[in-house]
């Protein structure tokens, strides 16, 4: 063709030599436009096509193709190839420098068209309907840095014509810098590793690190960072090799559980713990949960008396008798058995803690079987509201610090 180029020119009264120069700029001219008017027409139609098929396909992993431009970059590469080979077997050899920039420039736009490719299946992979998922970001961003590293690489080897293998043996050689550089980028690899291997952690986890100020749902996981979204709506980032070496609390246990533990205690006044009386007993006996509990506790403990022969009447420490503080005790969990909201498969358990200066703690440690936050509040407030309504019922105080105006009332007293 340059030929036939050459021959029109001198047809045309210019120089031999003005000829040769003239028919390769015209030639790369009819190659250049040529490649990229074939890019257009495919770009033009065929793109349109491959987008109309994805409409109506159900299917994800087509939509995610289109989203992260995975075909327009591949489409990119064709004028390229095209004049590339077109100048290497046309071409004089004083071409040479243009033909290694070409195949460079083919090597970085393939190397971009790859990471779309990448970043569509990372998006294939969260998209994917059921459980939530493992990691992958930062096994996708990893791979995605080896490749640009591969291609830089190979890049600067094209255009100094030399071999990459040399370049790779300059690389090794270079290893204590290359380990500074990317130093936070190879333990991030390597935590991000453990991290999916061992299930550790997935974005919409709920975690908690106090040491870095995270307390929300983890809405990112790369190769140097997790973001995680706290409850007040600020973001916190930790490095992601820090959730290898340091500790944090993963709340997807509780999630993927039946309930939500509610543990809280109460501090009763131990100067109002006493025998129950008859009185007291028969006041017992009108609430519809305790009723059959004290008739079958009493006659369990007359019964014992009688047997052993015991003079109730000598002293009240004398043979078993019900305590206002027992009684509060079982009224507790027949309350909590009949609550809708409370998981009675789950650990269900009403017990004394050990006594303090503030009092005795009576602690609830039972499942909640909403586990939505809101709700979850909504329901340990209002268990906790009924407990402290009912306790002077039984004859007992809750103990709290004096204030100010217990400490008026008793100077009040005194004068």
């Amino acid at each position: 063709m340059l030929d036939v180029i050459q021959k029109m020119l001198i047809s045309m009264d210019v120089t031999s030599a003005m000829a040769d120069e003239m028919a390769v700029v015209i030639w790369m001219i009819i190659i250049v436009v040529g490649a990229y008017l074939i890019y257009g027409i495919l770009r033009i139609y065929l793109l349109k096509i491959i987008h109309k098929v994805t409409e109506k396909t159900s299917t994800r992993w087509d939509d995610a193709l289109i989203e992260k431009l995975v075909f327009h970059r591949f489409l990119r590469l064709i004028p390229l190839t095209f004049i590339s080979l077109f100048i290497d077997r046309s071409m004089p050899d004083h071409f040479i420098l243009l033909k290694r920039i070409l195949f460079a420039a083919i090597i970085l736009v393939g190397a971009r068209a790859i990471e779309s490719f990448l970043n569509a299946i990372g998006e294939i992979y969260r998209a994917e309907p059921g459980s939530q998922r493992k990691p992958i970001r930062p096994v996708i961003q990893t791979m995605i840095i080896i490749l640009y590293l591969f291609a830089a690489i190979f890049v600067i080897s094209t255009l100094l014509n030399k071999s990459p293998l040399s370049l790779i043996t300059l690389l090794g050689g270079l290893t204590a810098i290359t380990m500074l550089v990317f130093k936070d980028t190879i333990l991030g690899f390597v935590a991000g590793v453990q991290l999916s291997a061992n299930d550790m952690i997935r974005e919409g986890d709920w975690i908690e690190m106090p040491k870095y100020g995270a307390d929300g749902d983890v809405i990112e996981v790369t190769v140097n960072t997790v973001k995680v979204r706290n409850w007040d709506k600020t973001i916190s980032t930790i490095p992601t090799y820090a959730l290898i070496s340091d500790s944090f609390k993963n709340w997807r246990g509780m999630d993927e559980s039946d309930g939500r533990r509610i543990k809280r205690s109460i501090c009763i006044d131990m100067n109002t713990v006493r025998f129950a009386d008859e009185i007291m007993l028969a006041g017992f006996r009108k609430m519809d949960l305790l009723k059959k509990y004290v008739d079958q506790i009493q006659q369990t403990i007359d019964s014992e008396n009688d047997e052993k022969g015991v003079d109730l009447s000598a002293t009240t420490v004398n043979g078993r008798r019900q305590t206002n503080l027992g009684i509060f005790r079982a009224y507790l969990v027949e309350y909590l058995r009949n609550h809708p909201k409370i998981h009675t498969e789950m650990t269900f358990l009403v017990r004394h803690l050990q006594p303090t200066a503030q009092g005795l703690p009576i602690e609830i440690y039972v499942f909640s079987s909403d586990k939505a936050w809101a709700n979850y509040e909504a329901i340990q407030s209002d268990i906790f509201d009924h407990i402290l309504a009912a306790i002077p019922e039984f004859g007992l105080r809750v103990f709290q610090q004096p204030t100010g105006s217990d400490i008026a009332s008793l100077a009040g007293r005194a004068e």
